[in-house]
């Protein structure tokens, strides 16, 4: 063999030896990140069972505040500029931060005024809605407001404020704690609203604290005048189940041990199928069929569940669904055009007065 053909062949076996190394060395390291996914799955559901908290932070996500960089005292920089924020104390150590947005008509009305003017506004011939936001972000979430813009538009004061633990409200989240705020803003509301309808609006995990709060409302014997629940689930429990977070785990052996009684076992139930049989006040739900987070049967689910309900008996239950080629998904119902004429025709109200 001439010189330069023992050169080449040299190369080429030498080439051929770095290729088989290589492939050797990628096998080696694709082996050891399966190893690891494979540890990582299968260890997460231990870690939950051993550290539930983890389990309660996942269904607050109280944690994630979208969106970034808000102020949340000045509601005026999201659009609203006939909103006033305020706080509100429901216990020792916790402070909960409140807006109320009033009617667009009093737009101009209320431009430069304090506290005090928006609290005596809460008198006037206009409907009240206490709005209660679901899990993640806080009371200035986009699509939050965008409904409190809506809702304003057709003449409704909205009070909405953030949990104990979300957005700039202080204490530790807990479902009983979440529940007791809401109270504590539904009777502010109605020391200060006089004889004006007084309306609950609860949305996903809002759902939850709505029907817990309307509940307790009732067993005192001081219902609100409607009780609206968007995109509600039956209870915690079902919903964990149904996440699209828990399909990677749904056929894990032991699913429910693992990841839904620690959930129970957190003392967080929002158990909306056993409350709205002791709810005794108009009930409406709205769901969209291609809700991604809740799914659409849940809602559904719970309508069933409450239209034959005793407690309904006296009263208006109604179930709105929303088809999925509209696009209106977790969220964005307050795009409907059609929810102004829902809302005037379940609550029986006429165009509620435009004078203060």
């Amino acid at each position: 063999m001439c010189p330069s053909g023992a050169r080449i062949a040299r190369g080429s076996k030498s080439w051929w030896n770095r290729a088989k190394s290589w492939r050797k060395g990628l096998c080696f390291r694709l082996r050891k990140i399966l190893f690891f996914v494979l540890g990582l799955y299968v260890a997460i559901p231990f870690l939950i069972k051993l550290c539930p908290g983890i389990q309660a932070k996942l269904i607050f996500l109280n944690f994630v505040r979208v969106p970034y960089f808000i102020d949340l005292k000045r509601p005026q920089d999201q659009g609203l500029n006939h909103t006033c924020n305020y706080y509100l104390q429901p216990e020792e150590d916790v402070t909960i931060g409140v807006w109320h947005t009033v009617p667009t008509v009093w737009w101009k009305n209320a431009q430069g005024k304090d506290q005090m003017w928006y609290e005596d506004a809460l008198s006037s011939s206009h409907p009240i809605i206490l709005y209660l936001h679901g899990n993640a972000g806080t009371r200035g979430g986009d699509h939050r407001v965008e409904l409190y813009k809506v809702l304003s538009s057709l003449g409704y004061h909205v009070v909405t404020f953030d949990y104990r633990g979300w957005g700039d409200s202080v204490g530790t989240p807990s479902e009983r704690g979440m529940t007791y705020d809401a109270l504590h803003v539904f009777d502010w509301i109605k020391v200060r609203s006089g004889d004006n309808p007084v309306y609950i609006w609860g949305h996903s995990l809002g759902t939850g604290v709505a029907t817990n709060l309307v509940r307790r409302l009732c067993e005192r014997e001081t219902p609100p005048d409607a009780l609206i629940l968007e995109s509600p689930f039956t209870n915690i429990r079902e919903e964990a189940k149904s996440h699209p977070f828990s399909v990677i785990y749904r056929y894990f052996p032991g699913f429910d041990w693992f990841f839904l009684d620690p959930i129970t076992s957190s003392g967080i139930q929002f158990a909306n199928d056993e409350n709205v049989k002791h709810i005794s006040c108009s009930l409406l739900i709205l769901h969209a069929e291609d809700d991604p987070v809740v799914p659409f049967q849940l809602g559904r689910k719970l309508y069933n569940i409450a239209a034959p309900s005793r407690s309904f008996r006296d009263f208006k239950v109604q179930f709105i669904p929303f088809h999925s080629d509209l696009g209106y998904r977790h969220k964005y119902i307050y795009k409907s055009p059609e929810l102004p004429r829902i809302l005037r025709e379940f609550l029986g109200k006429s165009e509620p007065g435009r004078q203060h």
